[in-house]
């Protein structure tokens, strides 16, 4: 079978999101069809391309005329799909909804060629809120023809329980994981641990601090702003005041949040800056920006537990199958997360968080990874069926 994968943008080295559209691309691919990748990028010259397999199918220019032109000129990818036999398009598709996408569509199951549309989250509608203008005027545009597009799919695809989207049939899968593309988990001892740059010591000798790592590319519903405040009341309550040190006798040890990603500068300002400075963390919380390769697996192997999403309830979701639990599984490293999860719920490495705006209990978080050892090993056989080749074969499958 050959297959288009179609993308509405490129891919960047350090995006969590590239690296999950490829490492799909790769699983489709071991399952022995033939896979294309289409995908819309800008050029050093500022030229808005749209290409196939790094080669351009589309040049729409440069200015702002090209940047709306190619939103609406879709045919290069009807011709390559008639003039390569592309029998199945799988779409990344998010409020991409429109006129020309539906045309484009509608065009592709006349030419006979089948498609199903990935919603990466579902429901979505409620993530727009907060966010500014642009996006949410792209929203109501989405909501006006999405429907009609969905009715253009063989199926969608979700990572939800949903059995039915926009009016159309689902394929319910798992995010998945590429085993290949990342490492075990290899976790300092603590003599190894150092405090990271900026950060203090003043711990009692016999206790190393803990390490805990959140990676994102921070929005509200991830919510690591509950692990702050929960953090800023651990050392309220465990630490004086007036040194911010351990108080002498104490068996609290100091804990390190290292935030990887970025993270806006709104949501910076408004929700993390004030409780860092209401509680004193300008020590303790860490922000990376974004890291990958050696870089990234240092920072992991410099933590002891992990943080997923905090805060879905803000986005009116509660069943999930997010991408990074499966890659803090696939690490080996244990974690904790506020959503439901089918895959992880009951796993005993996992933590589970209420779905509410309470701080997190950061003195259950010491407790858990205190009494319990888990090898990074045992952790990683428990998502191996999770791997993106089983999960894209039943994409096939299915329809």
């Amino acid at each position: 079978m050959k297959i288009l994968f179609l993308t509405y943008h490129g891919f960047e080295e350090a995006s969590g999101i590239s690296k999950k559209m490829l490492a799909q691309v790769k699983g489709l691919r071991q399952n022995g069809y033939e896979v294309h990748i289409c995908y819309y990028d800008v050029t050093a010259q500022h030229e808005h391309v749209r290409y196939v397999d790094g080669k351009a199918i589309k040049n729409y220019g440069r200015g702002w005329w090209s940047k709306l032109y190619q939103r609406m000129s879709y045919g290069c990818v009807r011709d390559y799909c008639v003039e390569h036999g592309i029998e199945l398009v799988y779409v990344r598709c998010f409020m991409n909804a429109s006129p020309f996408t539906v045309r484009l569509f509608r065009q592709l199951r006349n030419d006979g060629v089948k498609a199903v549309m990935e919603v990466p989250t579902y429901p979505y509608d409620k993530e727009f809120e907060s966010l500014p203008l642009k996006y949410r005027v792209e929203h109501i545009a989405d909501k006006l023809f999405r429907r009609q597009l969905a009715s253009y799919m063989n199926a969608i695809v979700t990572f939800s329980d949903a059995t039915e989207i926009f009016g159309q049939r689902t394929i319910r899968i798992s995010n998945g994981v590429d085993l290949d593309a990342i490492p075990l988990h290899s976790p300092l001892t603590s003599h190894q641990s150092p405090i990271p740059s900026g950060g203090a010591g003043g711990g009692l000798s016999h206790l190393s601090p803990l390490h805990v790592i959140g990676v994102a590319e921070v929005h509200p519903w991830h919510a690591f702003d509950r692990f702050v405040a929960g953090l800023g009341e651990y050392y309220r309550q465990y630490l004086t005041s007036t040194t911010h040190h351990l108080t002498p006798n104490t068996q609290h040890p100091e804990i390190y949040f290292h935030i990887v990603g970025g993270v806006p500068s709104d949501l910076m300002a408004k929700d993390y800056m004030p409780l860092i400075e209401k509680y004193g963390l300008q020590d303790k919380v860490i922000f990376h920006g974004k890291l990958f390769g050696e870089e990234l697996d240092k920072v992991f192997d410099l933590c002891c537990f992990a943080v997923g999403s905090l805060g879905r309830h803000r986005s009116g979701i509660t069943h999930i199958k997010t991408l990074k639990n499966r890659e803090y599984a696939c690490r080996g490293i244990p974690f904790i997360y506020s959503e439901c999860d089918s895959d992880f719920d009951h796993q005993p490495y996992v933590l589970k968080a209420p779905a509410d705006e309470s701080p997190i209990d950061i003195h259950q978080v010491v407790s858990f990874v205190r009494s319990h050892h888990f090898e990074p090993q045992m952790i990683r056989k428990t998502v191996e069926h999770l791997s993106w080749k089983n999960q894209m074969q039943q994409v096939i499958e299915q329809l």
